[in-house]
């Protein structure tokens, strides 16, 4: 019996009949309603004519989370009275409940890709809704993109329902609009708000240190426990407390010991049992520890009470490694309105926000788009599938980056996915309806002839479907316990096995011929290491985990680091079993902000046959010449990637390998190798300072100009060298003057711009230092007597120092006749008493200059 109580009571109902008429004059609809309203649950039962007077159609749900499909499935057949499986069902990967009676089946948006890929005329659907868009899922974003195709060009009459709560309605009913001109599509509203929420600001003390990669502040979980129990101590009914992750659920959880509640820890990889139970309610008070998966499609029974920590996890990619993460992010403003709507569901609730109420302003209006941050292999392969390899004609909210996807389209190819113009060829077709990771699909294909096919859906299952924490980092052991049974886990790694076993025995190759491995499809190649069902767990293991990530193959370089073929260093636990073996084949690593290395999460033991056939399209062999620890070390190396297998000793290397190791040591030490004499020092001085003060086609002598030039000035001497002791004996000087402006003539005026001395009025030659910002001339004071002007090179006036008789400074000066006229005065008193045998004369600008004592001036002038 329908609960038509139930059904009256979810404001969304008033928005139904401008759905249905929306839908019938377009065919396409935005549906916004905002948490608590009904818009999961009632709105597909009228869609399909369960309720109400429409006509009787199949409908599809579109949900973004296998517990949302579940829960919301499981709410519709209560409000009809029925059992799931009857007019309701649902299916996610692995598990179907639904029959020929079926009118609406909720399924995950990779459930509904994998049937539009098989037959994208979606056959017997009448309505696809798709749920919760502003979470922006890249399933969900794909699965939107092609029935907008498929209503473009199969199924004109196919319609067309974009749900949510907080999404920007206007942009999605521009998107929905298509290229037919018509304008957007409806934009239908349910005012209904639910019951509403108090919302109290509970910002945390000061000195938050900000999260930082899956770091958190201990003292912000601290702070959110307080506030759960403040709340529990105000208010009645259950808490559901928001939080970015597993580890601070249950560190929270530790944090809530002795309150007087059930404290239940609620996310993606909970047991099924606890997640019926918290959807289920129960008589006791209980708190709720939710992530995300929290927010949206489930209602909680009995909270009254959300408590947000106001932060969220996103995945980050490092494409260049192929490496993922998760970062901690404060909450979009969208979210938190959807936290929000959890606590006034079934009646007022309150909301308490774990942060400054001036932080609203810089949150983020919506989530980032998992398009723009994640790996985009398997969206790759999917776009290829469908025929649009770049995406290009995809109506997708936002495109594609295009180094995500040339690094997607680089991995696809090296698995055969793809060929040279990045259509799917037949093999890609098959690993797309797998319906796991293609790179974990290319494993499936090509170990399955050497293990059998249940040891290699046993193995990549424990793959897609990642094992728990607590089973270790070992994969051939986390095999055996999920073998062993008795937990959550191994339930649905048990399901997922069955489902890859019923795939490889589907139509299409069994692994071998066109869809096996092959040098051509960055395969295994011809290399068979062991007998197949002969290999040992630990060698089944790591030869599937080499094929999923050849890039991850890694050598020991210590007992707990290794070095991925990759290049990136891989650090084990501290109590890893696979501690002291000499390869690995890594299938879960991440990268921590600001971490050199990966944290290897799971990985196999491997040998260096299956290291070298797994990741054999990496292998090189060549000559290695490079400066190193300050010579030439010239050698032949076979790698694996980044990683030496062998290494031999060159005595004759190839002369322009050499040439650019020593090019590179002077880059990395200076030009300091070279052999520079005092002359040659002087020589760059002067024609830095030429170029500095007149330009060109004078040089720039620095070093990184120097570098630049290598070939103008240091050859032939450069080829001849072959060792770092060669470059100390190559003489700068000389090769410094090839650099000269020969060809202009110019290179002839050298020494009439910037003289190496000059002559001052004593008759002696004084040597100009041309290394600071002003060239100087250090000279005896009574040496310049009679010189009423600077002398000037290239113009520029030089910095007289004036030295004592005995050498030493007494002034500096860039203005002589200032000088004679202001300043000797005092300096004269002072080198008087200092040097009484030297001539002083009163006006030193009409004085004869001189380079002796009084008598030895007063002998040479009569001698004269």
């Amino acid at each position: 019996m329908i609960r038509t109580d139930a059904l009256d009571r979810l404001p969304v109902r008033h928005a139904v009949p401008g759905l249905l008429s929306a839908l019938g004059d377009r065919g396409a609809a935005v549906l916004h309603a905002p948490p608590g309203t009904g818009k999961t649950t009632l709105v597909p039962l009228a869609l399909a004519g369960l309720i109400g007077r429409g006509d009787s159609r199949r409908v599809l749900v579109a949900e973004p989370r296998r517990m949302a499909v579940r829960a919301a499935a499981r709410r519709m057949a209560w409000l009809l009275g029925q059992e799931v499986g009857e007019q309701v069902g649902f299916s996610v990967r692995g598990e179907r409940r639904a029959g020929p009676l079926t009118r609406v089946e909720v399924v995950t948006t990779g459930v509904l890709l994998q049937r539009l890929q098989r037959d994208p005329e979606l056959p017997g659907v009448d309505t696809v809704l798709l749920d919760e868009c502003h979470e922006r899922h890249l399933d969900a974003d794909t699965a939107l993109a092609f029935l907008m195709d498929v209503r473009s060009a199969l199924r004109p009459e196919l319609r067309l329902v974009a749900a949510s709560a907080t999404t920007d309605a206007a942009s999605w009913a521009a998107l929905l609009a298509g290229p037919d001109g018509t304008g957007p599509v409806p934009v239908v509203r349910s005012e209904g708000q639910g019951h509403g929420a108090d919302v109290h600001d509970a910002p945390p003390p000061a000195g938050l240190r900000p999260a930082h990669g899956t770091w958190v502040d201990p003292q912000l979980l601290r702070h959110v426990a307080a506030t759960v129990r403040l709340a529990l101590s105000r208010h009645e009914g259950d808490v559901l407390c928001f939080l970015p992750g597993t580890g601070e659920i249950a560190r929270t959880a530790g944090m809530l010991a002795g309150v007087e509640a059930e404290v239940l820890q609620l996310h993606g990889r909970a047991p099924a049992a606890v997640q019926e139970a918290v959807l289920r309610g129960g008589d006791r008070r209980r708190v709720v520890l939710a992530t995300s998966v929290a927010e949206s499609s489930l209602t909680v029974p009995g909270v009254r009470v959300v408590v947000d920590s106001g932060l969220a996890r996103e995945p980050r990619i490092d494409h260049a490694r192929g490496l993922g993460s998760l970062a901690t992010v404060p909450v979009s403003a969208a979210a938190a309105a959807q936290r929000a709507g959890r606590a006034g569901r079934e009646a007022r609730g309150a909301v308490y926000r774990c942060w400054q109420a001036a932080d609203d302003a810089r949150r983020p209006a919506y989530p980032s788009p998992e398009i723009s941050i994640a790996d985009l292999t398997s969206f790759a392969l999917r776009a290829a599938c469908w025929g649009d390899p770049d995406a290009a004609g995809l109506t997708l909210p936002d495109a594609p980056p295009a180094g995500a996807m040339a690094a997607a389209r680089s991995v696809l190819a090296a698995i055969g996915a793809v060929d040279g113009e990045g259509r799917a060829t037949p093999r890609g077709e098959r690993m797309a309806r797998i319906g796991v990771h293609p790179r974990l699909a290319r494993a499936l294909l090509d170990a399955a002839p050497r293990l059998g096919a249940r040891r290699t859906s046993e193995l990549v299952a424990l793959l897609a479907e990642e094992p728990p924490r607590e089973y270790g980092d070992d994969l051939a052991a986390a095999w055996r316990t999920a073998r062993r049974g008795g937990d959550a886990y191994a339930g649905r790694w048990g399901a997922e096995t069955r489902r890859l076993m019923s795939a490889l025995s589907g139509g299409g190759e069994s692994g071998g011929g066109r869809g096996g491995g092959g040098p051509e499809a960055g395969g295994y190649g011809t290399a068979k290491p062991g007998g197949g069902e002969g290999l040992t767990e630990d060698a089944a293991a790591g030869l599937v985990a080499a094929l999923a990530f050849p890039e991850r193959v890694a050598r020991s370089r210590g007992e707990r680091s290794f070095l991925m073929v990759s290049g990136t260093g891989a650090e084990l636990g501290e109590t890893s079993a696979l501690r002291g073996v000499p390869w690995l084949a890594v299938a879960v690593a991440d990268r921590p902000a600001n971490a050199v290395s990966a944290r290897v999460r799971l990985a196999a033991a491997v040998d260096e046959e299956t290291a070298r056939a797994a990741a054999g399209h990496l292998r090189t062999e060549a000559e290695e010449v490079h400066w190193e620890d300050g010579d030439v070390v010239s050698r032949q190396v076979e790698r694996l990637g980044a990683v030496a297998l062998t290494t031999r000793q060159l005595r004759a290397a190839d002369p322009g390998l050499v040439r650019q190791a020593l090019l590179e040591g002077l880059r990395g030490e200076g030009t300091g190798l070279l052999l520079w004499t005092r002359e040659a020092h002087g020589l760059r001085d002067r024609l830095a300072f030429l170029h500095r003060v007149v330009g060109e086609p004078w040089p720039d002598v620095s070093d990184g100009a120097l570098m630049e030039r290598a070939a103008d000035w240091l050859e032939p001497e450069l080829s001849r060298a072959r060792r770092r002791s060669d470059l100390g004996r190559l003489p700068a000087g000389e090769a410094l003057r090839r650099l000269m402006p020969w060809t202009t003539g110019e290179a002839g005026r050298l020494d009439e711009l910037a003289p190496e001395r000059i002559e001052v009025p004593s008759g002696s030659r004084v040597r100009v230092e041309y290394g600071g910002e002003q060239p100087v001339l250090a000279v005896k004071l009574q040496e310049l007597f009679g010189l009423r002007e600077t002398p000037r090179v290239a113009g520029v006036p030089v910095l007289v120092h004036l030295l004592s008789p005995a050498g030493r400074p007494t002034a500096v000066t860039a203005d002589l006749a200032s000088f004679w006229r202001d300043g000797y005065r005092s300096v004269r008193a002072e080198l008087r008493g200092r040097y009484p045998r030297h001539p002083w004369p009163e006006d030193p600008s009409t004085a004869e200059p001189t380079r002796h004592t009084k008598a030895r001036q007063s002998r040479l002038s009569g001698e004269s």
